[in-house]
């Protein structure tokens, strides 16, 4: 798969993982499992550039003695997040051109 192109699906799951609640980095992987893999050393570059963009902020919390960081979705992530789905139905629209049966050949 293009490089590019998985880096942006994979920008749009993490902001997806932290649509509804904010989530720390072990959890993301955890909640992406079942439908994409993803170790720790691709998760946290993306979630950098992704505050770099100023998609998502951080926050510190102790957990059990240690700091954890959370990470919550802003709205700039929201508005990324819905034209993501917007440009999906076009690259569905694209997949089903491609992928259609020739009927002319037959």
């Amino acid at each position: 798969m293009d490089i590019q192109m998985k880096r942006g699906l994979l920008d749009a799951c993490v902001l997806a993982s932290i649509k509804n609640e904010p989530s720390y980095g072990y959890r993301i992987i955890k909640d992406m499992q079942p439908y994409v893999a993803i170790s720790e050393s691709t998760l946290y570059p993306i979630l950098r550039r992704l505050e770099s963009a100023k998609l998502l902020t951080v926050r510190s919390a102790e957990h059990s003695g240690r700091l954890r960081k959370y990470y919550h979705i802003t709205p700039q992530g929201l508005k990324r997040l819905e034209d993501f789905r917007s440009d999906w139905n076009e690259l569905l629209a694209i997949y089903q051109y491609i992928v259609r049966e020739d009927k002319g050949h037959e």
